[in-house]
């Protein structure tokens, strides 16, 4: 049992061939999840769908039991945001089947795969320079596209109704961003006071993100690197020495191995 850990252990967070090709391979499961939850939102429940839902719930428990497993500190795992939010989606994919008659809610659950995107980004710190390099846009960016993407899950299942198909997905999103950008065409419009309350939460959340990914493109690129001495966490890109207190850093670069 503890070579099996070991080889786990090695898989998830080693420096070998066979340990970077395994965490490309979870990093391109992570991406097919959720653009198969955004692709499949505006459509029926099916048996074949729920099916295939279900094999996906299996290897995200399969995932998230090996990284508890391996984990220094299961209990600080369990308080993150992502790990609830897995446990959350694979329950909703496993019971689907069972629980056909609130089909609004499953898809709200299961929208909440979109978090996952944080875990994807915490690998791809590991093994992308170029994410290293461009972290705070690409994050900006993910909290902006998360936050649509759900929102307009939401949007779907509690005001579209299970019949409205991929046209009402589309009204969905399209009011999401109208809405968030202030636009305003008022060709859809909040009714009931839930839909203007939501309205109000989706422009002032959806200005907010907006004007953090226009701070992110506007200055200039750092990476994450926290300084040994003072902790100072973000670094030019070819800073060798801290800038607050001197000490000597070793930021990984793509001349680094």
């Amino acid at each position: 049992m503890d070579r099996l850990k070991q080889t786990v252990k090695e898989l998830y967070t080693g420096r070998s061939r066979r340990a970077e090709i395994f965490r490309y391979a979870l990093i391109a499961f992570d991406a097919v999840t959720i653009l198969f939850f955004l692709v499949t939102a505006p459509m029926p429940l099916s048996p074949k769908l729920e099916l295939f839902s279900a094999l996906i719930g299996v290897v995200i428990l399969m995932d998230f039991a090996a990284r508890l497993w391996i984990a220094p500190d299961r209990r600080k795992m369990l308080r993150k945001v992502y790990a609830i939010a897995d446990v959350i989606v694979i329950a909703s994919l496993l019971l689907g089947p069972f629980l056909h008659e609130d089909l609004a809610f499953l898809r709200i659950l299961r929208a909440l795969r979109f978090i996952q995107s944080y875990h994807l980004l915490h690998d791809l710190r590991r093994v992308s320079p170029f994410f290293r390099r461009n972290e705070d846009s690409v994050i900006a960016l993910i909290n902006l596209l998360v936050f649509v993407f759900f929102t307009a899950s939401l949007v779907y299942a509690l005001f579209g109704g299970e019949d409205a198909g991929f046209e009402g997905y589309v009204d969905a999103l399209y009011f999401t961003v109208t809405t968030l950008t202030t636009t305003g065409y008022g060709d859809i419009l909040p009714v009931t006071v839930g839909q203007k309350l939501l309205a109000v939460f989706i422009m002032v959340v959806g200005v907010a993100l907006f004007v953090r990914l226009a701070q992110a493109l506007i200055q200039p690129s750092k990476v994450s690197y926290k300084c040994p001495t003072c902790g100072l966490l973000k670094h030019e890109p070819d800073a060798v020495h801290c800038k607050h207190c001197g000490e000597t850093l070793k930021i990984e670069t793509t001349g680094m191995t």
